[in-house]
């Protein structure tokens, strides 16, 4: 009779990165010490901004040797779509192609039409899916920490794909 049990998703990468050959097992990125804190104020004076980890679909985040950085698009005027096909994702269950569905900066605008929110930062961030952790810690959130406190945030949501 053979086990039955499933394999869980980190034991199975595990047992993957093992078998390509990989002399230590990948340390997956916690922080018990996020932090997260609640609003200074109430939300219909607050300000928010929103954070992908998509790209922008011209691939203007991407240096001379391919590596992506922090973006910055307006919100009012976002893209129709962003490049998201290059993730790993689920892409037989769903699809991006509405940019709406998981970055939705309309119906925010709406929601500030309405006086729940004050609004949103003139500008929406991406911030790039890396497997790096030194660079996600060192560079990346720094950068994204300096662009929300130049557009004065109040909040932010995080859209990641």
């Amino acid at each position: 009779m053979s086990d039955t049990t499933p394999t869980g998703y980190m034991e199975r990468t595990r047992l993957y990165y093992r078998a390509l050959g990989y002399g230590s097992d990948y340390v997956w990125a916690h922080h018990a010490d996020a932090p997260f804190a609640r609003l200074a104020k109430p939300l219909a004076e607050s300000r928010i901004a929103f954070v992908s980890t998509s790209s922008p679909p011209d691939r203007s985040n991407r240096d001379d040797k391919g590596g992506r950085h922090v973006w910055s698009g307006p919100t009012d005027a976002p893209p129709d779509r962003l490049l998201t096909h290059d993730l790993a994702w689920d892409k037989e269950t769903t699809h991006t192609r509405d940019r709406a569905s998981f970055l939705p900066i309309e119906a925010a605008q709406s929601l500030a039409r309405e006086g729940l929110i004050a609004g949103l930062t003139p500008s929406f961030h991406g911030i790039p899916t890396e497997y790096s952790h030194r660079k996600t810690i060192d560079v990346d959130a720094p950068e994204l920490v300096r662009r929300l406190r130049d557009e004065r945030s109040d909040g932010v949501l995080l859209f990641p794909i």
